[in-house]
């Protein structure tokens, strides 16, 4: 039996600790170690980014990644963005632009567009489609997606 490992990580603003096995995927200790069932597994191999999350700030698969591996890290998922009264700007856009169909990839699509618009606060098109272009999505035809992201740039830029 493998040795078992205590995991301390920040999520969303709240500490946890867990004792996990070694091969628990960070993906799993979020949907069923902390019920964070927002973090979406598609493909389990990183392709299509369901499972994007913000890790120390930067957007990682977490298909990808041992639990063991956040130990001591700070993660944000799609939980940690607004609530239902108070959403953000970024969820507000996908919202107003029905950038949403099924629902499926949009919380891995939302996470690699938060650092996206952070350091581009006025993206052009084509760079909208660039940043989203790790995410895959089998409904919207990407159209509503890159408008909802100008509309977000406006919310966050005003």
């Amino acid at each position: 039996m493998d040795d078992l490992f205590t995991v301390t990580v920040t999520v969303n603003g709240t500490q946890y600790e867990r004792t996990v096995e070694p091969r628990l995927l960070l993906s799993d200790f979020l949907r069923h170690e902390l019920g964070l069932t927002g973090t979406h597994v598609g493909c389990e191999h990183g392709v299509c980014g369901a499972c994007t999350i913000l890790f120390d700030g930067q957007p990682v698969r977490s298909c990808l990644m041992f639990a063991v591996q956040a130990n001591g890290h700070e993660i944000l998922t799609v939980e940690g963005l607004g609530t239902m009264d108070n959403l953000h700007p970024l969820q507000e856009a996908f919202r107003e632009t029905h950038a949403v169909q099924c629902g499926f990839c949009t919380p891995g699509i939302l996470m690699s567009l938060l650092p996206f618009l952070e350091e581009n606060p006025n993206p052009t098109e084509e760079e909208i489609r660039e940043a989203i272009s790790g995410n895959l999505c089998r409904c919207t035809g990407y159209q509503h997606i890159v408008d909802a992201v100008k509309l977000s740039a406006e919310k966050m830029g005003a």
